[in-house]
């Protein structure tokens, strides 16, 4: 027989208690008890921590203060910025008070659950505390005990409490969902595809439907919770370092010879870009170039540009959209380039949606939003979301629907100055491509046989023409994409960018 100390057992008959308590409910009541007490604040100071941010993150870089030591705040007033791995956040105040204390200053590591600052609260925020406190452990007890009745095991989940809250205001059982990310985990796309997937197809039975032709769905959006306001910087897993079409050019610092070696932590998006550029490069894949000749499309690019300056439009228009409106073009014949496949590479993904990422660099590093639902957009639309995109990114407010869903990636390395590239792959999406230069070069005619040269000793060619060349490199994910594939949709863009009329004909 178990023995418990003497007050215990005790307590356990107390003369007020009409029933026999358990040991292990008598302990459990009494852990609440004192736990309910110690909730109390002694003290109006209270240390203000930093929540947990989702998506995994556990540690974050302070890169601005909005306060300062002396500061009254209310709740719901900035307090600082943070940046991790994945997002820019700002970190809201939850309480009336007076800063007492900073923990930490600029470009210093700041832990998720510890301190960020010391408030001396306001008597009405310190009654708040003490009444929200105890209600919250009241219900997190009555939970407890409901879930001590449930024997049956779950089977683990990998998902972070995000994501988790999401599944249950949408009423979905994460048992029901394949998860794409690493090690199976469900991500907040996993469940919004899902959620989508009952709603166009419920009366299939299955719990996914893998589409092949794409279909447009919209995202919903997810408000930020009250203590965060996202503006993430995702992670970017293309190691080219490339400016889209248009970007306005990022101010670069006067470089300094340097006296003495630095040392210099790795953090932030050069962090992430350890772990995804080590991922990207377990997975084996093959690059296929090819080159294209623009010179049509660079004509009626002049035409349109006459066109919106006499229409007094501002829009700036490059080549970009008219390259993206054409991939997605190709894509739709060819969706297997336009999907995701699993961590263990069990499972292919159709996207139904084309969600183009375009690599950009800006001040904080290599950033890849994507522009969302390009098949059912024109060239202008197109054109008009890269250029907010462009601005997002070089203010560093690009927010978290602009950097998540890419299913098909570009990089634009002509922008900078390269022909030729080997990108590797935004996992978990299949393919990428790098665009070269645009450069004048001499090209043979089409019809050109071995009776066309005008001499037996030397090749000299009377009709030469110079044609508007660009080259593509494209990678692609050879455990799932094959050659043949990549160059039969290779083929397909080419027909698209070197009669651009055609593309306009088939642009819904």
């Amino acid at each position: 027989m178990k023995t418990y100390p003497l007050h215990i057992r005790q307590l356990n008959y107390l003369p007020y208690r009409s029933t026999y308590l358990s040991q292990t409910t008598f302990i459990r009541n009494l852990s609440l008890s004192s736990l309910l007490h110690a909730t109390v604040p002694t003290s109006n100071i209270v240390p203000f921590k930093l929540a947990d941010i989702g998506e995994g993150i556990k540690e974050v870089e302070i890169k601005e203060w909005y306060v300062k030591v002396g500061d009254h705040v209310k709740q719901f007033d900035k307090v600082c910025e943070v940046q991790s791995d994945k997002a820019n956040v700002t970190i809201t105040c939850r309480y009336d008070g007076q800063v007492m204390k900073l923990y930490h200053q600029l470009g210093e590591t700041a832990n998720v659950g510890e301190p960020l600052v010391d408030i001396k609260l306001t008597q009405d925020s310190t009654q708040q505390i003490q009444d929200t406190s105890g209600s919250n452990l009241q219900d997190d007890a009555g939970e407890e005990r409901s879930s001590s009745t449930k024997l049956t095991p779950t089977p683990q989940v990998l998902a972070t409490p995000a994501v988790r809250r999401l599944a249950k205001d949408l009423q979905i059982s994460l048992n029901d969902i394949q998860g794409t990310g690493k090690d199976g985990r469900i991500s907040k796309e996993d469940i919004l595809n899902f959620d989508k997937t009952k709603v166009v197809a419920p009366s299939t039975g299955a719990h996914t439907t893998i589409p092949t032709s794409p279909v447009q769905i919209s995202m919903p959006s997810i408000p930020p919770s009250p203590a965060t306001v996202k503006q993430p910087i995702t992670k970017s897993t293309t190691p080219i370092s490339t400016t889209a079409t248009n970007t306005v050019e990022t101010p670069r610092k006067q470089v300094q010879p340097m006296k003495e070696d630095r040392h210099e932590t790795i953090k932030g998006i050069k962090k992430i870009m350890v772990k995804t550029m080590t991922q990207a490069n377990s997975i084996p894949h093959f690059t296929y170039c090819d080159d294209y000749d623009l010179t049509e499309l660079v004509k009626l690019r002049k035409k349109l540009k006459k066109l919106y300056e006499q229409e007094k439009k501002t829009l700036k228009l490059s080549y970009m959209p008219f390259i993206i409106k054409a991939c997605s073009l190709a894509l739709t014949e060819y969706p297997i380039l336009n999907a995701h496949v699993d961590a263990k590479c069990e499972t292919i993904i159709y996207k139904a949606t084309h969600n183009i990422g375009v690599a950009m660099d800006t001040r904080d590093g290599l950033l890849v939003p994507n522009v969302k639902n390009v098949q059912t957009l024109s060239i202008q639309d197109i054109a008009s979301e890269l250029t907010r995109l462009q601005q997002q990114a070089y203010n560093g407010k690009l927010t978290n629907d602009d950097m998540q869903g890419g299913t098909f990636s570009l990089s634009n390395i002509g922008a900078i100055g390269g022909t030729y590239a080997v990108p590797v792959l935004v996992v978990p999406e299949v393919a990428i491509g790098a665009l070269g230069k645009i450069s004048l070069k001499a090209c043979a005619p089409e019809n050109l046989d071995d009776s066309s040269s005008s001499s037996d000793d030397d090749e000299y060619y009377p009709n030469v023409r110079f044609r508007h060349m660009m080259s593509i490199s494209w990678s692609a994910d050879h455990r799932v994409i094959d050659g043949a594939t990549m160059a039969r949709f290779s083929n397909k863009l080419k027909s698209y960018l070197e009669n651009p009329i055609s593309m306009m004909i088939n642009t819904k």
